[in-house]
């Protein structure tokens, strides 16, 4: 859909919608902010930094996070690392083998967002699942233009780059126990197109947990194992490669007019092995912090 398209259709929407629930009393829009990027790109780390600087709670819209378990492989940040702020969304779902759709996804999320905005808090949405993140914004049912005013933050990283990253992320989560998650929660014969065995790392690593409890020797294994790292890496990066493919649609086709934050050069940083500390707040939070500071000192009204 063009933008003309677009804004044509969010102003029908809007004008059923002030129809619906008349009054003459201007009211501001409550204001959200998203953060976005394909995984890896940084958006956890950025929620934080500025939920720390502004009063905040998140909404996790990873749509593998939402289960309980296989922390490590499903990168969920740590209760010691959230600082404190809020987390929605996150490890909520007991069901491994539980299909969370997108209208689950948009009936939680919105019920989180008015329960921020209660508390008078900012709400953050924060992940990577951007089909769910359309139907959010995008399905006229949802209401989302009418009663909400939205700041996108988009952390690009250049994907060459990106995947660099993503292949050095894998190693390190497979040294921080990725595999003992997975053969913990392995399960033989296990559907892996639904619940949160859709978690890249769960079917590649498949192969390789049945040959260990098998007769082979080590070295066997041990080709096993690489092979599904291997695979893990692949699908990673394809994930990203796909991630970045709608952010790019939902910004310069459906016109969401993100901000965009370019971090390339702390990730070429990081993968150096260099120190990134100034670079990062120079480059990635204080910008990213400017942008939601004039965001919510902006006044817009409506009708409603």
């Amino acid at each position: 859909m063009h933008r003309i398209e677009k804004i044509y259709l969010n102003d029908f929407v809007e004008r059923i919608y002030n129809m619906a629930f008349p009054s003459a009393t201007p009211v501001r829009k409550k204001k959200i902010l998203f953060i976005m990027g394909s995984t890896g790109s940084g958006k956890t780390k950025l929620s934080i930094n500025l939920g720390t600087k502004f009063p905040s709670e998140i909404v996790n819209s990873d749509k593998i996070q939402v289960y309980k378990g296989l922390d490590i492989v499903t990168n969920k940040i740590p209760e010691f690392e959230r600082c404190g702020i809020p987390h929605h969304l996150l490890g909520i779902i007991d069901n491994p083998d539980y299909n969370f759709t997108v209208d689950d996804f948009c009936k939680h999320a919105l019920a989180s967002i008015d329960l921020i905005l209660e508390n008078g808090h900012l709400p953050i949405i924060v992940g990577g699942s951007n089909n769910y993140l359309k139907a959010l914004v995008e399905d006229p049912k949802n209401y989302f233009y009418s009663k909400y005013e939205c700041c996108f933050i988009w952390l690009h990283v250049s994907l060459p780059v990106l995947f660099q990253y993503l292949e050095k992320r894998v190693d390190e989560m497979v040294d921080a126990g990725f595999v003992d998650e997975i053969r913990e929660a392995y399960v033989p014969g296990a559907n892996y197109t639904n619940g949160i065995r859709r978690a890249i790392g769960v079917a590649e690593f498949d192969q390789y947990i049945q040959v260990e409890k098998e007769k082979h020797d080590e070295a066997y294994k041990e080709k096993m194992l690489q092979a599904a790292i291997k695979r893990t890496k692949e699908n990673t990066i394809k994930l990203a490669e796909d991630q970045h493919r709608k952010i790019h649609k939902l910004n310069y086709e459906l016109g969401w007019g993100m901000n965009i934050i370019d971090s390339t050069q702390v990730f070429e940083a990081i993968l150096s092995e260099e120190v990134y500390a100034d670079l990062y707040q120079e480059i990635v939070f204080k910008p990213s912090m400017n942008i939601v500071q004039r965001f919510l000192e902006e006044s817009t009204q409506q009708t409603v």
